[in-house]
């Protein structure tokens, strides 16, 4: 699809502390299905501002986080610089402009929730021949449907559907991305990828965060980091949101379960 520059305008300072974290897990996860062990190189295609850059870089000798943001990327080189993390170069770019942008080889590459902003099925072939024998992509996100949902720590949950109908009232019931409509998706990852060179893939599951709290303004940053309700698409009216999402959440703090951590995992054979 042709890249939209406005996609997340206005949401990189957003995404960090308004995105629910991966499983506390997926490290260990990752290592032991493939391997890892501070060799070679990772590949973090959209990376966003690095969430999982930064996370995964200490398991590779370079990691190389793509993303065509450069607001996204500027915060990513931001946290990686709170953090420490001085073995990841960054690449303004889109996935569909490898192998030149970012040549390999690659021991994994990855995909946080943002596979499905790309031409998947030749970016995918694109990533197979960027792989290193033995490889793997994995598209990473969060899963709800058919998982198990833990009981709450003890706040209310947060109200998602009073939010989602907020964001309606100000945007209307069309889910916008950019300045456009936003794509809607009929397919699974599996569907793709088991028409390229990949193969099948497997389905792994890391346990998410079952205790997570939030307060208002990282319920209020969400879905400021959501391209379908992004600042840029409220317009003059994005302070009158805010006010809104405030009064509607309040002072306390709430219980969210984005799901399990899911890695849809295709090896290079």
């Amino acid at each position: 699809m042709p890249y939209d520059p406005a996609t997340y305008e206005g949401a990189a300072p957003h995404y960090r502390p308004g995105r629910p974290p991966y499983s506390p897990q997926l490290e260990t996860v990752l290592a032991a299905e493939l391997g890892l062990d501070g060799s070679g190189r990772l590949l973090d295609g959209g990376c966003g501002p690095g969430v999982l850059t930064v996370r995964l870089a200490h398991l590779f000798e370079e990691a190389v986080g793509l993303d065509p943001d450069p607001a996204m990327l500027d915060e990513a080189r931001r946290a990686a610089g709170e953090l420490g993390v001085a073995n990841v170069r960054w690449v303004r770019a889109r996935a569909e402009d490898l192998p030149a942008a970012a040549p390999g080889p690659y021991r994994l590459v990855t995909f946080g929730q943002s596979f499905h902003w790309t031409d998947e099925a030749r970016v995918a072939e694109a990533v197979y021949d960027l792989l290193e024998p033995g490889g793997a992509l994995t598209l990473i996100v969060h899963t709800v449907e058919g998982r198990p949902v833990p009981r709450s720590p003890g706040p209310p949950p947060v109200p998602h559907a009073a939010i989602a109908a907020l964001v309606e009232r100000y945007l209307g019931p069309t889910k916008r991305a950019g300045r456009g409509i936003a794509p809607v998706r009929l397919h699974r990852f599996e569907d793709v990828l088991v028409r390229t060179r990949f193969g099948v893939p497997e389905s792994i599951f890391a346990p998410g965060v079952p205790d997570l709290v939030r307060d208002a303004e990282s319920v209020l940053s969400g879905y400021f980091s959501l391209s379908s309700s992004a600042p840029h698409l409220f317009g003059a009216r994005v302070d009158e949101f805010a006010r809104d999402v405030r009064a509607l959440l309040g002072d306390g703090v709430f219980w969210d379960w984005p799901g399990d951590t899911e890695v849809v995992l295709a090896r290079k054979r």
